[in-house]
């Protein structure tokens, strides 16, 4: 059974943790969740709200952390999926995340990143050259880090497949199953 890593920590959006954690179970997959430290992890909820700036945040699910970073064998991944939210703040600070992260590209192998996901990819130094959807607010991080920044609901660059909210879920997981399916089969 080919496996998916999925990179996250505290304060990571609950929808999008859990929407293609649950989505890749569905199709066959094993997900394995990994985070700076095996540990329960707090998800929060964001939302957005006419005539507000920006999104606001509530306590989400917790959920359990399979594994800490260090203890990641990246190499027993088929592919990688950088949710958004909080947590790629901070565990994009984290030397092993972004050893794990530039594996999979410096292997070739599929990677789905998700409104703030890409803040992690921009850590790691893989972003040169690529076009990529965020968070729009995470444009200004994406063009620093070498990237075009575009703003798409499923953008595929490669075996890269970018989007911006958990609002994208249905456009942007179509897409990178369709990468995964072709470069990672269930069996």
């Amino acid at each position: 059974m080919a496996k998916i890593l999925l990179l996250t920590g505290d304060a990571a959006e609950d929808l999008e943790v859990m929407y293609p954690y649950q989505r890749l179970l569905e199709e066959g997959y094993q997900v394995d969740i990994a985070a700076p430290a095996a540990k329960r992890l707090q998800f929060v909820v964001h939302d957005f709200v006419d005539g507000f700036d920006t999104y606001t945040e509530k306590p989400g699910h917790t959920w359990p952390a399979d594994l800490g970073f260090a203890g990641v064998d990246p190499s027993g991944y088929a592919a990688l999926v950088l949710p958004g939210g909080r947590a790629p703040e901070y565990i994009r600070n984290d030397v092993e995340c972004l050893r794990i992260v530039r594996h999979f590209f410096e292997a070739d192998k599929p990677v789905a990143a998700l409104c703030h996901g890409p803040l992690v990819l921009a850590a790691a130094g893989v972003l040169d050259g690529r076009t990529t959807s965020a968070y729009p607010a995470c444009a200004p991080d994406v063009r620093a880090a070498g990237g075009t920044w575009i703003d798409s609901a499923a953008h595929v660059d490669g075996v890269l497949v970018t989007g911006r909210a958990w609002p994208d879920h249905p456009y942007w997981m179509r897409e990178f199953l369709t990468v995964l399916r072709a470069k990672a089969p269930v069996s």
